[in-house]
């Protein structure tokens, strides 16, 4: 299905349910998800968007309920976080062109966030970084865009480690990415 048909499908989608188009498919996602997914999307967006302004970047980040819609891809989803940076237009109800994405991943969502999403998110061609966060324990995957394509880091396993974002010179402990997300001690 291309975008403008999705777009239309939308008109008579039941107020309870959450669709996206990712590579052309109709997916139904879930609507709401356990605290502990939101509690990780706040703690990493408060930072991103503290280092931003500190920064003075020309930067802005989205959650859960603003949409990247890329008609080539024939994408339309809802990623847990995007980064995008230069100029908005008025008004805008979605983004093509995002820097950074993450997907806080759940068991239930593992399998589509790092499959078909993750290769539809990786032929968008401003983005520098896809990050996967697990939601109920300690690691974060990530990957880089470099001259050859794309190249996943080491898994990151442990609260004493950074998330590193060099596109936006941004770093942040781990710990704090799952702050009050994870009972304290080893996960």
């Amino acid at each position: 299905m291309d975008l403008d048909d999705f777009e239309e499908l939308l008109l008579d989608k039941p107020l309870d349910e959450k669709w996206e188009l990712i590579a052309g498919r109709v997916v139904r996602g879930m609507v709401g998800a356990r605290w502990e997914h939101h509690e990780i999307i706040q703690n990493l967006n408060v930072a991103l968007r503290n280092h931003i302004r500190a920064k003075d970047l020309p930067c802005k980040t989205f959650t859960e309920s603003f949409w990247l819609k890329q008609r080539f891809l024939k994408l339309a989803a809802f990623p847990d976080i995007m980064v995008r940076c230069g100029p908005m237009e008025r008004g805008a109800v979605s983004i093509e062109d995002p820097l950074v994405l993450v997907e806080v991943v759940s068991p239930s969502s593992e399998g589509r966030d790092r499959g078909d999403k993750a290769s539809t998110y990786m032929r968008l061609a401003g983005l520098q970084h896809v990050c996967f966060i697990e939601r109920d324990r300690i690691r974060i995957d990530v990957f880089d865009r470099n001259e050859m394509g794309w190249a996943p880091r080491p898994p990151i396993e442990t609260g004493e480690a950074n998330l590193d974002l060099p596109a936006l010179g941004f770093s942040m402990p781990v710990a704090e990415v799952y702050r009050d997300a994870l009972p304290p001690g080893p996960a």
